[in-house]
This record gives C-alpha cells, structure tokens and sequence, in this order.
C-alpha cells in the first residue's frame, strides 16, 4: 500500500526554565513525522540538539530527502542507511513502529516479543540554581525514588550536598553535562562516595575523555555525549562503566535496541534518557527503560502542556501513555 511522509516543527512551552551547565531552555522544539498508509498513522517525534550540529530546519530538509524512499516502502532496517544517527532519523523511524503496529494489530511490545511497558521509577531532574534552591526543589521531589542533579564547575559540592540533605533517601545521578575537568572529577570522588550518589554522568567533554581509560573512579561514570551508536561501543567501553542510550542520539528505537543490547553483552550498565520534548518521544524510549538500571525520561513533565494521552508522572513514577498513543494498534 503507498504511503503518504509529512514532517513539522512542533513547539511547546515549558513550565519553568531548564536548565543545565551550557544552555538554559524555556522551548522544546521537535519535529514530528507522521507516515499514513490508507486510514493508518504512524507517528514519531525526534529533538534536534545544538550541541551535535542540529536544527529543526536541517532535520527536515533530511527527512523531506529519504520521503520517496520512504513512501516507496523502504523499512525500519533501510532506513539506518538513509539517514544518520540523529533526531531526524529517530521521527521516522519511531513513526514506521508505530504504523507496523497499527498494520500489524500487533503492540510493538509484542512484535518485540517484550512485556506491555509498566509502570516505571524515573528520574526528577533538579535543574542548575543556587544550592539553597537547588535544596528546596529536591524537597519538593524528595518523595522521589530517583533524583537527578545539574550541575555545572563553579558549586558543585555544595549542590549536590543541598541535594542530598532534602532527599537523604533518594538515589542520586549526578550531571555535569560535560563541564568537569579530569582533576575536578578526581577532586570529586570522596565527595560524591560520601553523599552515596549512584552515578556520575559524562563529567567531562566527550573529545577530552580519553582520560577516563586509566581512572579508577568511586562511583560508575556513564557515557551519554560520548555515546550515540554500536561503532561507539569500543572506545566508550574503555572510558565508562554505564552508558546512556537516547533514540534521539541513536537515531530511533531500531538503532537504540541495537546499541542497548551490544552494550549488555559487554557487562556495561545500561541508562534509557531523553531529550526534553513530548510523550511522543518518551513512548518508544519505554521499551529501552525496561532493560535499564536507571532511567530518565522526564522530558514531558518539564512541558507545560504535553501531547493527549501521553506519559504521567505520579511520584517519581512514570505511567506509560494510554492504549492508542504510540506502538499499540
């Protein structure tokens, strides 16, 4: 059956500003692929990201490009060759699930051959402030299972102190999203070990991480900037005892599978994130949490107004979308 490719930019408001070590959002921009064929739709989402070279203009003019192979019938599999890992192959991707469900009446958890998504600890991200706020929001999440803590080089032992004394149950990651030196890192240990943080993610620039081959950390380092695809997995796992697999980085759940898998055959960790954007994006990145020691998908709680019927946060729990959204027939 011909199919009909439509890609847009969505924009949606967030809530308060996001805020991490080298940017401060109050947008999520996304674009959104949507693949008919006669009265079915699939839909996907991908969030292009600055700090790998991308854009919404360019992510479109990307996917308007593989259209006609697209709609000529080309799958999930062909696809990984027609477009890079990135945002704007996750759209499509995640989108050609959805319609292969809804062709198929069969969940993507069953054509996986994987349990339904369930309920799911997620983290809350407490975003860059002083430590006195940084305090009082961990209080408001501190009924919480899962906290995670921005931060930049300036404060960060006392953030993550503040942190740690509103949530003194909570577990603890730990992100400087690349803003650490090896010495601040090395400077760092006692103190993260001390206040039981449980993961340490990708403290120093991804082109300077070398330096992590010979270091002896107190608490597991993940990979997320340095981490996009299995071609990765070699030199990451050299670096890092965790690696964070985003389908936007990976380029959609196909590729996301792929790279979550290879990375557990290795004896890495395994941690399912997101970029900041809709429930449409956190849908398909489900069936990744459901391999993960830690999971981190509270992009669509930051929004002010999410997608219809997508995911729910109660509690530091995160409740998959309502049957029909994304992946079910």
């Amino acid at each position: 059956m011909h199919r009909t490719l439509t890609a847009r930019h969505d924009r949606f408001a967030l809530s308060r500003p996001f805020r991490i070590a080298r940017e401060v959002k109050t947008e999520a921009d996304t674009v959104t692929v949507s693949i008919r064929a006669g009265t079915l739709e699939g839909r996907g989402e991908g969030v292009p990201c600055s700090r790998y070279g991308e854009s919404v203009e360019d992510a479109l003019a990307a996917i308007e490009g593989i259209r006609p192979a697209v709609e000529a019938g080309a799958g999930r599999e062909e696809l990984l060759g027609l477009l890079p890992a990135g945002a704007a192959r996750n759209a499509v991707d995640c989108a050609l699930w959805d319609l292969e469900a809804r062709e198929t009446g069969r969940s993507v958890a069953a054509l996986l051959g994987a349990p339904e998504p369930e309920p799911i600890a997620s983290a809350r991200t407490i975003v860059i402030d002083t430590p006195m706020m940084m305090g009082c929001a961990a209080r408001r999440a501190a009924h919480a299972p899962l906290l995670k803590v921005k931060v930049d080089g300036r404060l960060p032992d006392a953030q993550i102190r503040a942190v740690r004394a509103a949530a003194p149950d909570a577990r603890l990651i730990v992100d400087p999203n690349e803003s650490w030196d090896a010495r601040l890192v090395e400077a760092m240990q006692p103190v993260l070990a001390a206040l039981k943080v449980d993961l340490l993610e990708q403290p120093v620039p991804a082109g300077i991480d070398a330096c992590l081959e010979t270091f002896r950390p107190l608490v597991p380092i993940a990979a997320d900037e340095s981490l996009h695809t299995r071609e990765d997995l070699d030199r990451v796992a050299r670096r890092y005892q965790v690696v964070n697999v985003k389908l936007d980085k990976a380029g959609g759940l196909t590729e996301g599978l792929h790279l979550a898998r290879a990375a557990r055959a290795r004896g890495l960790g395994l941690m399912s994130g997101c970029m900041v954007g809709s429930s449409l994006s956190i849908a398909a990145a489900l069936h990744i949490a459901r391999m993960s020691d830690f999971v981190d998908l509270d992009g669509p709680i930051w929004l002010a107004k999410d997608r219809p019927g997508g995911v729910e946060d109660r509690g530091g729990t995160l409740y998959p979308p309502l049957p029909g959204f994304w992946g079910t027939p």
